[in-house]
């Protein structure tokens, strides 16, 4: 797999492997990671629909892939801009054009009915929000998932990232409506232009472009990947090759079992505004929470919302992965610099993500795996952004 440069982990020493995942086990950390899913997945099941209790495990399966991957999106970027490394960029355009191969046919006629794709309108809202979500990922160290997966983690230093994700995600809402008032066009799918297998062909062109311009790039920087070793599939790490495999998979099943592709920061703006509402602050006289979605949402519970419980069960299934690779509670680092750049990422990242219509998740990955113009679109200004956040970091304090 090295010829592709899909491998990626950390080195285990030959024979020692087993026993030390073994005596790394954080039995805490697994015992309530799994009664936890079961618990909710019984209630889930029971009070809103087995269809959805499906769902959570769903998500606990892409949290528990993330973590043992390592499949994180901003240091996939940021490691191809920085040391020329387009491992991680090559597996996240792997799971695109895995996913797409699915996700064209089944959303433009051949999937069950009322299944759709991530397309979203293409304008200012668009190249704004992704621009700033780009910038606020780098400076959060994380993306929407990766937030979520990092906190599944122990991560401490994220809890405030999300906090101030969902702070943005809600000042978001109430501004869309004015953002999509600016010059802009409606969605655009491909496969109206080009069809199904014409859309395929030239996204999976354009793809392979992108993926042989990183090859030679790293090629060009000198960088050489190192051989790893691998650990069990329980206990991880994996390569980014399974990974993707894997992310990839869960997403087509994603879209057979919620009808949409897999989101995530939908969830982030719901849960600050049933926040917002428990304070005693009417989120329903907001055009956004007025739209059929966003109103139906503010009615019933989250545990009524595919990404909420998709959400949720992604950060059960990356403690469970930390737990049984005795990864779990990263050490706690909150000086000034630090906590600076956790509350301007989250909160970029939050406003961006409503702006553009999703994350890396809903936006880079399902979008353009649903053929949706806007999802290339997405791709070119927050990587932009990010360009300009990479600058940044050194000023928060990061060393990379």
């Amino acid at each position: 797999m090295t010829d592709i440069g899909l491998t990626g982990g950390k080195t285990a020493a030959p024979g020692k492997a087993d026993e030390t995942i073994r005596a790394a086990v954080d039995r805490p950390a697994v015992v309530f990671a799994l009664l936890t899913l079961g618990v909710l997945g019984l209630l889930i099941g029971f009070e809103v629909t087995a269809r959805m209790a499906v769902l959570l495990f769903t998500g606990a399966g892409l949290g528990f892939v993330l973590l043992h991957g390592a499949f994180g999106f901003t240091a996939g970027w940021r490691n191809l801009v920085i040391r020329g490394d387009g491992r991680g960029f090559r597996a996240q355009l792997l799971v695109i054009a895995l996913a797409m191969a699915a996700f064209i046919p089944l959303i433009n006629g051949y999937g069950p009915q009322g299944t759709i794709g991530a397309i979203a309108p293409v304008g200012t809202s668009l190249v704004v929000g992704s621009f700033l979500f780009g910038l606020g990922m780098q400076l959060g160290n994380g993306c929407g998932s990766g937030t979520l997966f990092t906190l599944g983690g122990g991560s401490a230093r994220m809890a405030v990232t999300l906090l101030f994700f969902i702070v943005g995600s809600v000042i978001g809402s109430i501004h869309l409506p004015w953002w999509l008032a600016q010059p802009g066009w409606n969605p655009v799918n491909l496969a109206d232009y080009f069809g199904i297998a014409g859309t395929l062909a030239v996204q999976g062109a354009a793809l392979a472009a992108l993926a042989w311009l990183t090859l030679r790039y790293q090629a060009r920087r000198g960088f050489q990947p190192e051989r790893t070793r691998h650990s069990g599939l329980l206990s991880g790490p994996w390569p980014f090759l399974w990974a993707a495999v894997a992310l990839a998979v869960l997403d087509i099943a994603t879209l057979v079992i919620a009808g949409h592709p897999w989101t995530i920061t939908y969830g982030f703006a719901l849960w600050g505004a049933k926040g917002a509402q428990a304070v005693g602050i009417d989120m329903a006289g907001f055009e956004f929470w007025q739209w059929s979605k966003g109103a139906a949402a503010l009615e019933n519970s989250v545990l009524a919302d595919v990404t909420s419980v998709m959400n949720i069960g992604l950060i059960l299934g990356a403690m469970l992965a930390a737990g049984l690779a005795g990864s779990f509670a990263k050490p706690l680092n909150l000086s000034p610099r630090f906590l600076a750049a956790a509350i301007i990422g989250g909160l970029l990242m939050g406003y961006g993500a409503r702006l553009s219509f999703g994350c890396n998740i809903g936006a880079f990955l399902g979008g353009i795996a649903s053929g949706s113009l806007h999802g290339w679109i997405w791709f070119v200004f927050a990587f932009a952004g990010t360009l300009l956040g990479i600058r940044l970091r050194p000023h928060f304090g990061f060393g990379d």
